[in-house]
């Protein structure tokens, strides 16, 4: 019989935590949203229920990451099959290149496009939950109005992001309280959010779309020089876009197809494939080094082609995923020697995740994002609705299949993660935190599949992420033997500080074990925690 844990290698690493292991469980970046989550399973709630509740909470007491406007992606698995569910939202049909001849700006009302989040809790919660709407917002509703005390690493993080957005429209008004950022430890009210979220419940969101909440986004955007209109927010559609998948061994890796990232993902899985990987162990230089020819190589291709899945008109996710073509791409690395395969240079982002496992089998991966932190820095006056920047995913590139354009969704970051295996379901799963994404997603399955690491462990080992060219950036628990090693087969190492811990992500992992059950692990180097019962 196969272990419930499987612990074929079992390191040590610093701020390492404990699993969890509950019939019930969540994985978020704050204690206070997964416990929302947590209660609404105790009130009978299902896990798509309890992932609707983590994520409002977090729209509230993780401003830092998400908000009200956000997008969201999603994969569940509702006890028979897989589903993946597209909630990013679409450009203004009024933006052109013309509009944007300095470049795509990265704050302000013109890096906004529709928000999904909104749309995403309404599709999940009409096809697959037990509670209606209202019940699974009303822990954000509370935390909104009557306060919550905030935690360490958000604070810093909404210290850092006030002093760039402190004169965006609307975001001193609501995240300023006495002209200043809370501390760890203050209360925060939002109260605006908290009446929003109302709104959201008793409309099923169609406030936000076509009825006064749509009318409040629009006004104050068109006030401030923006393109955004009603028609815009109305035609807003979230969609069931399935997943796409790599096989590696006997375990299934799916994400969701274009606009975003997690191709990437899967093509760095597949260029894995092809290579010794497995006869290395997790924390060994070969094995680090083929992780980081391979991503070089899947990124070079994700910032070429990728784009929203309707302007993908010349090459595919066929194209990308054909085995041939990954075969050869395979061929290119060479073991002796870090290779510049003209990558380019990913921006970092502002993003969170959570997942959720009920006692029936349910299991959710649920991603949803600001981009850049707070986003746009834009702020709708009285609503605690906060505006991500999603537009600033676009390329000004003419002939680009990711150029700017009207009614068209930009490349995202953002992507959930699922591992199904047998064709049953293994792991939701994911790591937030802009262009370390698909390459968490990879270093994650390695650890808890290839080399047996159990999730909160992988949570916690050491990371590495790849910048552009031959540039490397690790973190400082790294061993020196390892950074060593590969600064020997030329790889640029830099070591990042603590106190950015952000740019290596923040992973959430939650496994199915095979008599039942789940494993749950949160990553350390955010306020969060895994919980269950």
């Amino acid at each position: 019989m196969e272990p419930a844990l499987k612990m074929r290698h079992d390191p040590v690493y610093p701020s390492r935590r404990s699993p969890i292991l509950a019939d019930n469980v969540v994985a978020t970046s704050q204690p206070l949203a997964a416990q929302a989550g947590l209660s609404i399973l105790q009130q009978g709630g299902n896990a798509v229920d309890a992932a609707i509740a983590t994520a409002a909470a977090l729209t509230v007491v993780e401003p830092s990451g998400n908000g009200l406007g956000s997008d969201a992606f999603c994969i569940l698995w509702d006890g028979k099959a897989l589903h993946g569910l597209n909630a990013s939202g679409r450009s203004p049909a009024a933006w052109d290149l013309n509009r944007f001849q300095d470049g795509m700006p990265n704050l302000g009302v013109d890096s906004i496009t529709v928000p999904g989040a909104v749309s995403a809790w309404v599709s999940l919660s009409e096809r697959f939950g037990k509670l209606d709407l209202s019940t699974t917002l009303a822990p954000a509703v509370h935390y909104a109005e009557e306060g919550f005390i905030v935690s360490p690493v958000i604070a810093k993080l909404w210290a850092i992001a006030a002093e760039l957005l402190a004169d965006q429209p609307g975001f001193a008004q609501t995240f300023l309280p006495g002209g200043r950022t809370p501390k760890a430890g203050q209360r925060f009210h939002n109260p605006g959010a908290a009446e929003t979220l109302r709104e959201i419940g008793r409309t099923k969101g169609a406030s936000f779309y076509k009825g006064a909440l749509a009318e409040k986004i629009v006004k104050f955007l068109k006030d401030h020089g923006g393109a955004m209109t009603l028609e815009d927010m109305a035609s807003h559609q979230p969609d069931w876009c399935g997943t796409l998948k790599t096989s590696f061994d006997d375990v299934d890796l799916h994400e969701i197809p274009p606009n975003g990232q997690g191709i990437a993902a899967l093509m760095a899985l597949g260029i894995l494939d092809h290579t010794g990987i497995r006869e290395h162990g997790p924390d060994d230089v070969m094995a680090v080094h083929l992780q980081i020819e391979a991503i070089k190589l899947a990124y070079r291709d994700l910032h070429a082609y990728v784009a929203d899945r309707d302007d993908m008109t010349e090459i595919d996710e066929r194209a990308l995923l054909d085995p041939d073509y990954l075969r050869a791409r395979a061929a290119l690395i060479d073991t002796a020697r870090a290779i510049d395969h003209g990558v380019g240079a990913p921006k970092r982002g502002g993003t969170v995740l959570l997942n959720t496992g009920d006692a029936s089998g349910m299991m959710v991966s649920f991603i949803q994002s600001n981009y850049a932190g707070f986003g746009s820095g834009v702020v709708v006056p009285g609503t605690g609705i906060s505006l991500q920047n999603r537009g600033a995913g676009f390329d000004t590139v003419p002939g680009h299949p990711n150029c700017v354009a009207g009614g068209k969704r930009p490349m995202h970051t953002i992507i959930p993660g699922f591992a199904m295996k047998n064709n049953q379901p293994l792991m939701a799963f994911g790591m937030m935190g802009g262009p370390i994404q698909a390459q968490g997603h990879v270093q994650l399955l390695l650890r808890t599949e290839v080399w047996g690491q159990d999730v909160q462990t992988a949570a916690c080992a050491p990371r590495w992420r790849m910048i552009d060219g031959v540039k490397v950036a690790c973190e400082p628990t790294m061993s020196q033997q390892l950074r060593d090693g590969l600064s020997a087969l030329g790889h640029q190492i830099s070591v990042e500080s603590p106190d950015n811990a952000f740019g290596f992500g923040g992973a959430q992992l939650v496994q199915r074990l095979p008599e039942g059950g789940y494993v749950a692990g949160s990553d350390p180097r955010k306020d969060g925690q895994a919980v269950g019962f």
